[in-house]
């Protein structure tokens, strides 16, 4: 018999669900953290607490590093510019549903 209730995604990860959300080591998304490339919390035990979407930006990470051959000073450049694309086309598609007039007008 199936539960009635929806999925939940935890509001936090701690490292180790994400490294088996990402299929990864722990290791690697620490050092992915230590490199500035994941972001994550600490707590008062110093124990990692990471976004939802952690196992995709280590998952990224490594297409990046795999595929591209960049290194990890490249891929947080790389990351930080589809960012700022991702918020581009946002505001983008508000100015072209008529929401917000754009600001050279």
């Amino acid at each position: 018999m199936s539960s009635p209730f929806l999925p939940v995604i935890p509001p936090r990860l701690d490292l180790g669900m994400v490294a088996i959300a990402a299929g990864v080591h722990p290791d690697l998304v620490r050092r992915f953290y230590e490199l500035g490339l994941v972001p994550a919390r600490a707590d008062g035990s110093g124990r990692l607490w990471f976004a939802p979407d952690a196992p995709e930006q280590v998952r990224r990470v490594v297409r990046l590093h795999a595929d591209l051959s960049l290194n990890y000073a490249a891929i947080a450049l790389v990351v930080d510019l589809l960012g700022r694309i991702d918020v581009l086309e946002g505001r983008r598609s508000v100015i072209r549903s008529g929401k917000e007039t754009p600001p050279w007008r």
